[in-house]
């Protein structure tokens, strides 16, 4: 029984660790992200952030474009439905 508890106290404190190390800490990256989304450069906010940011905001009107076609698409084959033989 002793064994048994001991054990688990061991168990505990190897679970523990993995999940509370500061050691993976790579530095605090707000002030960085603040000061390049806060210069007035011009662009938009939503496109600061670069490369992805560019590239998630085209797929997403690209999406919402071809959403708005299929939408109107079916509402126009919605209000004329084909006559049956």
């Amino acid at each position: 029984m002793f064994k048994q508890m001991q054990g688990l106290v061991r168990l505990q404190g190897l679970a523990g660790r993995s999940f509370c190390s500061s050691a993976a800490r790579h530095g605090n990256k707000v002030p960085h992200k603040q000061k390049l989304f806060q210069e007035d450069n011009g662009m938009p906010v939503h496109l600061k952030g670069g490369t992805s940011d560019a590239l998630l905001y085209r797929t997403t009107m690209v999406l919402t474009v071809l959403g708005a076609g299929y939408v109107v698409y079916e509402l126009v084959k919605a209000a004329f439905p084909q006559k049956k033989v």
